[in-house]
Order: structure tokens, then sequence, then C-alpha cells
């Protein structure tokens, strides 16, 4: 009988005890999980903070590591890569806002502004120009100099003669001295396809060069003489910037463009070499430091997560804009 009524007691106890184990043991293992996760939490949010305090620092000087390179003298680099017109990375406004800086830098022993354009707007590249002459006769102890790469062709050239000298690679293209004006003319298509043109206007000319119009001589005169003008202050500009450089008996100005080596023989170029070359042979400091002004990084993850969370919303609400 005692037999009987003690087993299931023990059975019951050892049973109990079991259960108590089992608890504590998962209790344990879940509060090592939550401490774990809580040292993982604070690991995250410490790199995130770091990362978003170094986007910062990029970003203070519009990525631009000008200011935090240690060397006592160093070459200022600024980049002027692809087509010069507003509103890109060549734009008057980016690159005269690098140059200012490079000159302003009490390190900067020397300015190297590194071309590779095939041109552009000849009033951005005017306002490259001008400025370039501004910063020389405001620093005079500076010199800058124009490094060519694969190609340095019309209003990249424009820019590059404001430089004290250029220098490019012995296979760049170089020249371009020229201005143009393009389109096409759709009358014929038009009157085969049987299509009528309707056009209205408050000015005789204010359509002129229509291309679904007959062209005028007059008209094409009129931006002819424009043309001629605006060339005539590319030609201006080519002389101003490189003076006796430039060889009698050689026609500059007719468009068409040269290698480097050659550019060298005709003038067009001083010398032949990388940036890399020109910091230390010529200006003698080799740090070379970027004060190319790029977008803020900031910003462009801003609208980056922006333009994300729009199309996340668009898809999840199905928007139609």
């Amino acid at each position: 009988m005692n037999d009987r009524t003690d087993t299931p007691a023990g059975n019951s106890s050892a049973e109990a005890d079991w259960e108590r184990q089992l608890l504590k043991r998962f209790a344990y293992d879940v509060l090592r999980e939550q401490r774990s996760a809580r040292r993982w939490s604070i690991f995250f949010k410490l790199a995130v903070l770091l990362y978003v305090f170094g986007l910062f620092v990029v970003s203070w000087r519009g990525g631009s590591p000008g200011a935090f390179i240690g060397a006592d003298k160093i070459t200022a680099v600024v980049d002027l890569q692809g087509v010069i017109a507003p509103d890109t990375q060549a734009s008057a406004d980016a690159i005269v806002t690098g140059l200012r800086e490079a000159f302003e830098d009490k390190r900067t022993r020397g300015v190297i502004l590194r071309i590779n354009s095939p041109g552009g707007s000849p009033v951005q590249s005017g306002y490259i120009n001008d400025e370039i002459h501004r910063l020389r006769t405001k620093y005079p102890k500076v010199p800058i100099y124009a490094v060519l790469q694969d190609i340095c062709a019309s209003g990249g050239y424009y820019v590059a003669v404001a430089a004290d000298e250029i220098y490019a690679d012995k296979a760049t293209i170089v020249g371009s001295i020229g201005v143009r004006m393009d389109g096409f003319g759709f009358v014929d298509a038009m009157e085969k396809l049987g299509i009528e043109r309707r056009l209205l206007t408050s000015g005789e000319h204010k359509a002129f060069l229509d291309p679904f119009s007959p062209l005028k001589q007059e008209e094409v005169a009129h931006v002819s003489g424009l043309l001629k003008e605006i060339h005539q202050q590319f030609i201006n500009t080519v002389k101003r910037g490189r003076g006796q450089r430039l060889k009698d008996g050689v026609d500059y100005f007719n468009g068409y463009v040269w290698s480097g080596e050659r550019g060298l023989e005709l003038g067009l170029v001083d010398g032949l070499g990388s940036a890399s070359y020109v910091a230390r042979e010529i200006i003698g400091a080799e740090d070379l430091v970027d004060f190319t002004p790029h977008e803020n990084v900031l910003r462009q993850f801003s609208r980056r997560f922006g333009a994300e969370l729009t199309a996340l919303l668009r898809e999840k609400l199905s928007l139609s804009w």
C-alpha cells in the first residue's frame, strides 16, 4: 500500500523538479538572448551614428577631402569632366567653386585644372575662363596649369587657355576652335506625307530656322553673322591666353583638332605630361588634393531614400501619378 502511494508522489516531485529546471534553463536562455540582442543593438546604433557622422564630414566640403589632408604643401586639383553646361558636373558654378577653394587654401602651391571635355556652352566656358583670370590676378604666387586628358576641344580649350601653361598627353585630342549650330529640315517629308504646317507668330522672324518651314536666306545670313561674332570672341580668347606661343601662318581657328604631340609643335600646349608629372616636376608638391565639388552626400542619400519610399508607397497603395 505504501509502495503504491509513495511512487506517484515521487514521480510527481521528480517531474516538478524537471519542469523547474527546464523553466530556469529557458529563462536563462531568454535573458542571454536579450543581452546579446541589446549588445548588437548598441553596436549597430553606434555604427550608424559613425556612418552618418562620416557622411556629414565628407559632405561638409561638398565631398572634397581637401580640408582633411595633413600635408603642409599641396597641389590642388579640380576636375572638369564632360560637357560644359548648366546643371552638370562641368558647369561654371561647380568648376568656379572648386577653383576658388583651391586658390584660397593656404597650403596650395599650384592648381591643376584637369580637363576631359568635348566642349559645350560658350557662356559657361566664358564664365570659367574669366574666373581663372581673376584668381590669377588675386593670387599671383599660385600658378594654375591645365592638364588635358583624352579630349579638350571647343569650350574645353576655351577654358584651358586661361591657365599659365597647358600640358597634355601625346594622344590627347585638342583644338576644335570654332562655333556650330545644327538642326534638321522636314519640309519635303511633310509634303510627301501630306502634313500641313500651321505656325502663328507675333514677330516676322520669331520662328526663324524652324525645321518644318523652308529656309530663308536672310535668316541664314543673320545666324551666320551671329556665329562669326561668337567665333571671333573665341579667337580673341585663345590669342589672349596663348599670346606669342601661337605660330604665324597656322590656321588654328578652322575647327580642326590635333593630337597633343602636334599641338605641342603648334603652340597649343606647352608640354607633355600628366597631373602627377606637373605636380611633381613643375609645381614641386607631389600631394594631389581634390577640390572638385561633388554633390552633397547627405542630400543625395535623402533624395534616393525619398524616391525609394515614394515608389514603395505607390506600390502598396496602388497610387497613380
